[in-house]
Order: structure tokens, then sequence, then C-alpha cells
């Protein structure tokens, strides 16, 4: 054979590889309203930057008539890319080939390409449309998907993980993206459950459609298993590429610093009358973030979970920062289970990867009842606080208005090792309310007055005189300033810059063993 015919005959196999299931199964993939696994890389990646390995991999069982049907590339695209110029690992799974189905050779592509990113210290991109394990190969593809989650373990806090959910993820194939940093999902077309609607009705008689038990909204806003929801697949192709703007390569590396014309010592009067008079008073927490980070950009994460908490990236001075903020608007910004989980799995999150973390405190306690008690409140709040304990990341805090109780020690304290602890002159630093302390201290001396309203009205507003304000806290040193509130800005940027080469250390162990 002619070296021409050679070449002939690469090219003709390469061109089968990128049929993927061939061009009626194309067809059908567009007619969801989905992309086709090749198309997804060209668009989160920068232009001609991918390189694909593993093109021409095929399947090795042989059972149940496999052995007459090959693919090359067996349902997965794998290989590396640029997003910004940065070196990223990928993978993209082909519906069109097995529906996605992993088999031996499948997970063989993946973890490749994990081993490799762990290795020269890139992020890992997953972009998961898959009916879940290849049956014909039985028990071996229940073994390569263990292969993958094996290494989601190992890489966690090493090298970022990302997750876009762009079709079905089924069964076991939910692990996998479960233990990774960031998920994606799509609108109406993407969902994730262990069991799908045929066997919950089975078993527990519901009757329920694939997306109310594990669409994007359903994840969003109900379990939290998704950190985003978008309502088309480019928008989470691109919101990945933003993402991945705020974080570093690994955790050797600091987060990429970028340019801005927003300038450092620039103050914001609106802030001095953003927080009200009155402290049962809602406001919006994100005003401040906004007001305060660069050029107005906060990229929220969980935004439609636990709203009663806010978290998310942003910049100042272009040095990227993970947010943490109470959130009166919602639930007064209370503590409850799912704000104390979204919480701590972000704090630690920015701590694994050295990005600083800025909170912003508006809390009045820990949300009683017998749901939060028996649901575990104890425990999962203990969660942020254990977070907050353990990072050692530069930590700033701002207490707005409200740090009562408990909450006050959790939300980044300077007793829980923050760096810098600024207050407002708006804040209320105190065991609890005016209100219940009131109610507490003075029970006597109120009941026994004539006008029980009134005496409760006055001991209320002495309280409030002496306890509900920043100095005692600033008195002893656990609030390093009190400041304008327009002047947030500069002395986050100034805290940041003095603490860019802080090191702190945690004691010898294996690991520690969180609250879980």
């Amino acid at each position: 054979m002619a070296e021409s015919d050679k070449i002939r005959e690469l090219r003709e196999k390469k061109a089968r590889a990128l049929l993927g299931g061939g061009e009626e199964r194309v067809a059908k993939q567009h007619e969801k309203g989905k992309l086709t696994a090749r198309e997804r890389l060209e668009l989160l990646l920068d232009e001609g930057s991918f390189e694909e390995l593993d093109m021409l991999n095929r399947h090795r069982c042989r059972d149940f008539g496999l052995d007459k049907i090959k693919y090359p590339g067996d349902g997965v695209v794998t290989g590396y890319g640029y997003i910004n110029g940065r070196l990223v690992y990928v993978f993209s799974q082909d519906f069109t080939v097995f529906g996605g189905s992993l088999s031996e050779t499948h997970a063989e592509k993946i973890c490749k390409i994990m081993d490799m990113a762990m290795k020269n210290g890139a992020p890992v991109i997953g972009l998961n449309d898959s009916g879940g394990a290849r049956i014909q190969e039985g028990v071996v593809s229940l073994g390569a998907y263990a292969e993958i989650f094996l290494r989601n373990t190992l890489a966690s806090g090493v090298v970022p993980q990302i997750s876009a959910i762009l079709g079905p993820c089924a069964g076991g194939a939910v692990y996998s993206p479960a233990i990774t940093d960031f998920i994606f999902m799509v609108e109406n077309t993407s969902y994730m459950f262990v069991t799908g609607p045929n066997v919950v009705k089975t078993v527990t008689h519901e009757d329920i459609s694939s997306e109310e038990l594990g669409g994007a909204d359903t994840h969003a806003t109900r379990s939290g298993v998704a950190h985003f929801k978008y309502a088309s697949e480019m928008d989470v192709l691109e919101n990945i590429r933003t993402l991945l703007s705020f974080l570093p390569q690994n955790n050797a590396e600091d987060p990429p610093m970028a340019q801005t014309d927003d300038p450092a010592d620039r103050m914001d009067p609106e802030l001095n009358t953003l927080v009200p008079e009155n402290p049962n008073k809602p406001y919006d927490m994100r005003d401040i973030i906004l007001r305060v980070v660069d050029d107005q950009d906060f990229f929220e994460v969980h935004k439609d979970y636990a709203e009663n908490i806010v978290v998310g990236f942003a910049r100042l001075a272009g040095r990227p920062v993970g947010i943490v903020a109470n959130q009166p608007g919602v639930l007064a910004g209370v503590l409850d289970i799912n704000s104390s989980l979204k919480g701590a799995r972000f704090v630690r999150f920015c701590d694994a990867f050295n990005i600083p973390l800025i909170t912003f405190v508006d809390v009045p306690g820990f949300l009683p009842g017998t749901d939060q008690e028996w649901g575990g409140i104890i425990k999962h709040g203990a969660k942020l606080l254990y977070a907050y304990c353990e990072a050692t990341v530069p930590k700033i805090t701002v207490i707005t208005r409200k740090a009562y109780g408990g909450a006050y020690d959790v939300m980044s304290s300077k007793h829980i090792r923050g760096d810098i602890n600024y207050a407002w002159p708006s804040a209320e630093i105190a065991v609890m309310g005016p209100k219940g302390a009131v109610e507490i201290i003075f029970r006597k001396e109120i009941q026994a007055a004539k006008d029980r309203e009134a005496a409760l009205e006055q001991k209320i507003a002495e309280y409030r005189e002496r306890f509900a304000n920043p100095y005692l806290a600033a008195d002893r040193g656990y609030i390093d300033d009190v400041i304008e509130p327009l002047q947030t800005r500069p002395k986050l940027i100034s805290a940041l810059k003095m603490l860019e080469n802080k090191v702190d250390s945690n004691p010898r162990k294996k690991h520690g063993n969180i609250p879980l």
C-alpha cells in the first residue's frame, strides 16, 4: 500500500469518528434543542485550540451483538484545549453513540485526561450527556464508573472540576458530577437523579416527570445539587468560561489578576444610607456587594438556593475574591440548614484554591423550630463554623447591621481567625436582639410595672443604646475598626494588599472530621 493510501485511510477513519453516531442521530440531537459533543467543545474552548486524544478508540465488548457495532471514539470526545489562553482538560459525552453510555473504553478515555490534569495542574471540565452505564458490559461498566469517582475524589481541592449536565445523567453517573466543584444545568433539557420516574412510581407510587424529579429548576432551587441553571447550552458554556476567569489553575497557584479601570480608592456615598435605620426593615445585600466590588461585577453561585445567604465571586482591584453575605431581604438573613450548607461548601472551595474570603454580616441568629432542630441544624450549622475555622486564606469581615449570638461567631469573626474585622456604625453585636435580651434580663421588673408595654419599650431603648452597637466589641479588639460605609471598598482593598503574603496553617493531621 502506497504512503498516500495510508494517509487516505487515516483521514477516512478520522472522518468517520467526526460523524459520531451518524447524520440521522445528530439530526435527532438537534431536534431536541441539544448540540453535539463536538459543537459544545467548539463553543467552550478558544477557537482552534482543541487537541483531541483517543479519537480512534473503540469498545472491546463482544456480547449481545456489540462485536458488530463499533464507533470510533466510543461515545465520548476527550482531549485538551484553552479557555482565555489557559489550559483545560475536557471530555464531552456523545449521546448519538450508544446514547452516550459509559463503557470500559469510554471511562478509560476520561480517566486518561483526568490523570493528565493532575500531573499538569489544570482544570477538568466534563460535559455530561449520557444514558448511564452500558448494560451490555455489565460489572465492567460499573467498575469503570468507580475509576472515575476515585479520580474525582483525589483531584478534589487540587484542580478545579466543573460539570455541565447537558442531557440525562442518571443512576451511578450522578456521583461523578456530585464530587466536582460546580454543576451547571440547562432548563428543560438536562436532568439528574439516582432513580428515574418509572422506578420511583414502582417503589413509592409517586407519579412524577423527569423534569420535576431531577430537572435544572429542581436542583437549582430545592436540592441545591446544581450551582447554576441557564436557558440554553450556549449560556452554560459561556458562563463556564466566566467562572474559570476567577479561578487558579490548581491549588498551588494564586487566582488570576485582571485589569480594571475602577479606582481602588473609590468611595460610594450611597453606602451610607443603604442600611435602614429601622433594624427590622429588610434591604438587599447585593446592593452593597455591587457598590463595593470592581465594575459592579458579581458572579453569583447557587443564586436560587438558600437565598438567605449570598455567595459568589468578584474582584477587588483586579484580585479575585469569594464573597459570603447574609441576605436580610430573605428570612431576615437568618442561618438555617440549607444556607449553612451552601456557605460552608463555598468557603471550603475558596480556601482550597487560595481565593480570599470577604464576608458581609447581617445575621439575627439561627432559625428556630422543630423542622430545623430535627433536621440537624446543630451539625449543619457547625459545617459553616468548621469551614471558616479551617480556612487559612485571607479573611476580611464587614458587619453591616446585626451580628447576634452564635451566628456572630460563625460568620468569620475575629475569634475564628478572621484577619481583619470591620463594622459599620449601624452594626449591632450582641448575644441576642434587644427585645429578647430585655425580656430575660428585666423579666421581673417589667412584670411588676404598672404599664408593662411602656416599661418594655424603655428597657429595649436602654439596651439598644448600650449594647446594640459596634463599640463594645471594638473596645476589646474584636473589631479592628469601625468605618464609614462609603469607605468599605478602599478599606477592603488595602487589607487584601496587606494580607497578600499571609501564611497560616492547621495542625498536622490526615484530615479533620467535619460534622457531616
